[in-house]
């Protein structure tokens, strides 16, 4: 009897000492866990952006005239008839300085392609997640905040300089970097502007310019803090609404999208 007892307290140790073992990886594990949330939460941050939709745009004090712009019905829906005009863009352009000139244009009478660069995935360790509609679309943004995406047209890869009668760059702080990286963009930037043909860039966008060495003692205007990018690459800069030197067509910002849009129907409509 005596050897059975030994036997069963011998059993209940073990199952103790097993038991403590579980709960001590299990602790173990926990803590782990509970150390990778806190990395995490501290190197992420609250899912807040600063946003400027269209209706609050249009609707702002001093915007008066910007609304009237889009909300009086154009007259003359033939003025542009017959024009192509390349829109070249990438993820993060602001979305009013593409889809307000693409609108009027259009209403104009005028085909437009929305352009941007060939496809290109980030590599596996970026960590990068995108939708499936990255591959034939491109993300607008409101200021700082994604809002939505556009269907492309065509790459930049396929586009020739004769097919077209202007080239429009939107802003967007984003947009110009991926825009100013690519090397058919800047090649086809660098061919338009020989041909003499309209160059036109808004908000961030001149800087695209900059990048193809088309600025040399050339008068434009752009954002407020790309203005010294612009000088650095031999510009004249002024800051006004609009600046038109020969063939380049610049402007500062969305509230300018109006004045922008009308000076570059100006001069495709003249030729």
């Amino acid at each position: 009897m005596k050897n059975l007892k030994q036997i069963a307290l011998a059993g209940t140790m073990m199952m103790l000492a097993v038991f403590n073992s579980d709960a001590q990886v299990r602790v173990k594990a926990e803590n782990v866990i509970d150390h990778k949330l806190d990395v995490i939460n501290k190197l992420s941050t609250p899912t807040v952006a600063s946003v400027m939709p269209v209706s609050q745009l249009l609707n702002a004090p001093g915007n008066e005239a910007m609304r009237d712009f889009f909300f009086t019905p154009v007259k003359d829906r033939t003025v542009l008839k017959g024009k192509r005009i390349a829109v070249i863009a990438a993820d993060g352009f602001e979305e009013i300085e593409l889809t307000g000139p693409v609108w009027y244009f259009r209403e104009l009478g005028a085909q437009v392609d929305i352009v941007a660069p060939k496809y290109n995935p980030a590599p596996a360790r970026y960590g990068l997640s995108a939708p499936e509609m990255a591959k034939d679309h491109i993300m607008a943004i409101q200021y700082l905040q994604p809002v939505g995406w556009i269907k492309v047209d065509r790459t930049a890869d396929q586009i020739k300089v004769n097919e077209y009668d202007a080239v429009f760059i939107p802003g967007g702080a984003w947009n110009p970097d991926n825009l100013r990286y690519d090397k058919d963009v800047i090649k086809f930037i660098q061919d338009f502007n020989k041909s003499g043909k309209l160059i036109a860039a808004i908000c961030h966008a001149p800087v695209v310019l900059a990048s193809a060495d088309i600025l040399k003692g050339r008068k434009l205007t752009g954002y407020w803090n790309i203005q010294s990018d612009l000088t650095n690459a031999g510009g004249i800069v002024s800051d006004v609404p609009v600046v038109v030197d020969g063939n380049i067509i610049t402007s500062r910002h969305p509230i300018d999208v109006a004045d922008f849009s009308r000076a570059v129907e100006s001069w495709i409509a003249k030729k």
